[in-house]
């Protein structure tokens, strides 16, 4: 017979059972650590959704006070000049012929990460008033000054989201 020797055809159990074990060990460090990825990615998509949302907000109370200032539109007593829902930044609004066509400032909503709305909802986020108190979690109605996600989770750093 010309074959190797016995004791190299194969893997013995001892050997089978440390690969297996290095294997296991090294799958619980990876599982954990893309857990904290993933969370990570959902955290700054967060942070980038609600910086669009407040730019435009900003962009909107700018187009309304220079439409004011050209008096294209006439100042109205109580209104704060920003958007009376979030929709308004998705749909245009006139600011009474400043632009040739509504001004547009979001395409569409961009959705909470956090707080993902069902299929077939529109993004839900908390919504602040000019006239409401800073970490107010009520919504005073007459208009859109803020936006805070209605998450009650904790980040990373230990923050809650709804205070960002």
């Amino acid at each position: 017979m010309t074959g190797l020797p016995r004791r190299q055809r194969g893997v013995t159990l001892l050997e089978l059972v440390v690969a297996v074990t290095i294997l296991s060990i090294l799958a619980a460090g990876v599982v954990p650590m893309t857990r904290m990825a993933s969370k990570r990615m959902r955290e700054m998509e967060l942070r980038r959704n609600l910086r669009v949302i407040r730019l435009a907000l900003d962009d909107f109370k700018k187009s309304y006070d220079t439409a004011v200032d050209e008096k294209k539109i006439l100042p109205v007593e109580g209104k704060s000049g920003y958007p009376e829902s979030l929709e308004q930044l998705v749909e245009g609004y006139d600011f009474g012929g400043l632009y040739p066509v509504k001004k547009k400032f979001l395409r569409r909503i961009p959705p909470d990460p956090m707080n993902p709305p069902q299929p077939g909802e529109k993004p839900r986020w908390g919504l602040r008033a000019y006239a409401d108190e800073p970490d107010s979690s009520s919504w005073g109605g007459e208009d859109v000054y803020d936006v805070y996600s209605l998450s009650p989770g904790t980040a990373i750093d230990g923050s809650r989201y709804r205070e960002w």
